[in-house]
């Protein structure tokens, strides 16, 4: 029997078995991820920025982490020699309504522990020549970063630690008992079993179904998992040099997203993205992609109706914009007016794990609910690769594992 399992291989699943052998050296630590490799989804398809905190609500999980988990990526990266870049960022509001939110979301970074700058028309065209807008707000701790290749050097630190990490390695049934909890997984075609004293499941894209094992979701709790696509494009070599910080629109409030932005990549490109369109597949990289069984739960789950009453313009939006890349175009261009849809070039995309409860609530915070033996992270968005050292200590002693 080991004594913890964790399953998933992202960031967070992979910080916090880290985590848990760096407590208590020598405790039996087995995690499994489905895929080949770890990293394969949101932790590998994401932005690459190290947030600095600015948008979270204060008190918040997010802003407790967010912060604190920004300066120990810098530490992580430098210790492994991950390349890293403190590239600040510039949230941009390009109409007076943007102007307002820019105040308040300036005094809510400032509560939230942050040193940021307001910048008027002019000093943000000094800034970025390129750039246009009616003010906007300079965050200068935001930075950028590889985060697969933090997710390779986790998981070595786990095996150097004397735990396993085993691929290709799916969980098709949770069963607890007083003294343990059973896993049956799914490995090249066969079926085994392990036990364990506690398990630990970070699922992300898989998080709903794997709390529904443990029956953890179902009822008034109940949440659903819904894909968000976030689509990307990368600008030519030549446009290289069109920013120094990244850019940022000032995001929908009420939406848990932050619009569509350019950013500097740790191997000196800039990406255009993401925006955020309902994904018909949860896994389904690929333009078009549909998963029946995604798309049935989506149909079967009344939160997912109350979210389309509620953001049905916001969403139609989004996809008429995913359509037409002249629509997607004419969001970067608000603030970056010289860009053209030839500056488009192809870019994989990523999908976003958005829970949702049962009476429509788009979930903003990290989401983590609880048997006597299992712990399941069922919401962990961005920023949580930022956030990974310190969610996973709170999930740690949430766990009672390696106390």
């Amino acid at each position: 029997m080991h004594d913890v399992v964790v399953v998933g291989g992202g960031i967070v699943g992979l910080a916090t078995a880290r985590e848990i052998l760096h407590r208590r050296p020598g405790t039996d630590v087995l995690l499994v991820e489905k895929e080949v490799e770890v990293a394969q989804h949101q932790s590998g398809h994401n932005s690459g920025v190290i947030h600095a905190g600015v948008y979270y609500a204060p008190g918040s999980l997010k802003a407790r982490f967010c912060r604190e988990g920004a300066a120990r990526t810098r530490d992580y990266c430098t210790e492994k020699r991950i390349p890293f870049s403190d590239t600040g960022k510039l949230v941009v509001a390009t109409n007076p309504a943007e102007v307002q939110w820019l105040d308040e979301l300036t005094e809510r970074a400032r509560t939230n522990g942050l040193t940021v700058t307001p910048l008027t028309a002019d000093a943000l065209r000094e800034r970025e020549p390129h750039i246009t807008g009616l003010a906007a707000l300079h965050v200068a701790a935001t930075g950028i970063t590889d985060y697969p290749a933090v997710c390779r050097a986790l998981a070595s630190d786990i095996s150097a630690a004397g735990g396993v990490v085993r691929t290709s390695t799916a969980v098709t049934a949770i069963a607890e008992s007083a003294a343990s909890v059973t896993l049956t997984l799914a490995e090249n075609g066969w079926e085994t079993v392990e036990s364990a004293r506690k398990v630990i499941v970070c699922a992300g894209l898989q998080a709903d179904r794997l709390a529904a094992m443990s029956g953890l979701n179902q009822g008034a709790n109940a949440f659903q998992i819904v894909p968000f696509r976030g689509e990307y494009y990368r600008l030519p070599d030549t446009r290289h040099d069109l920013i120094d910080a990244l850019i940022y629109p000032v995001p929908d409030p009420e939406m848990p997203f932050l619009g569509v932005h350019l950013t500097r990549t740790i191997d000196g490109g800039i990406t255009v993205g993401p925006n955020a369109v309902l994904g018909f597949s949860r896994e389904g990289y690929r333009k078009g992609s549909i998963s029946l069984r995604d798309v049935a739960s989506l149909a079967r789950f009344p939160g997912m109706w109350q979210v389309a009453r509620t953001h049905w313009r916001t969403g139609l939006a989004e996809q008429r914009d995913s359509l037409r890349s002249q629509g997607y175009l004419d969001l970067v261009r608000r603030y970056c007016p010289e860009l053209t849809v030839d500056d488009l070039l192809p870019e994989p995309a990523g999908i976003r794990a958005q829970a949702v409860l049962r009476d429509g609530t788009l979930v903003h915070d990290f989401l983590i609910r609880r048997t006597d033996r299992t712990t399941h992270v069922c919401n962990a968005p961005s920023p949580a690769a930022t956030s990974a050292f310190p969610i996973a200590e709170h999930i740690v002693d949430l766990a009672e594992v390696a106390t």
